[in-house]
């Protein structure tokens, strides 16, 4: 099998620069369940940058970057969710919350 991974790089007129959660989408389309696609974005993203980054990104642990965000839905139940980010944390610091305290 191929490794399938969420990029950025590229934009066009069906993912045109800024929508590229619509990519989660896609890949549902396509045939991939929500985890597949979610899958997509987190350790296999990391080893395809092929820098040695998976000790630093793609999964949530103690040393990694925490660049984190939330969604108010389910994007198990509905991956569209991902187009709807609600808070952001890159490199610890929160940089948008729209969840509220909680």
């Amino acid at each position: 099998g191929v490794t399938i991974v969420f990029g950025s790089g590229a934009t066009s007129a069906t993912i045109p620069h800024g929508r590229q959660a619509d990519q989660f989408r896609y890949f549902v389309k396509w045939g991939m369940t929500p985890a597949q696609a979610l899958q997509t974005a987190f350790l296999p993203a990391a080893r395809m940058l092929n820098y040695g980054w998976e000790s630093q990104i793609g999964t949530i642990e103690k040393g990694k970057f925490a660049d984190i965000i939330a969604v108010s839905g389910n994007p198990l139940e509905d991956v569209a969710e991902m187009e709807r980010v609600r808070f952001v944390m890159k490199g610890g610091l929160v940089v948008r919350n729209e969840l509220g305290a909680r």
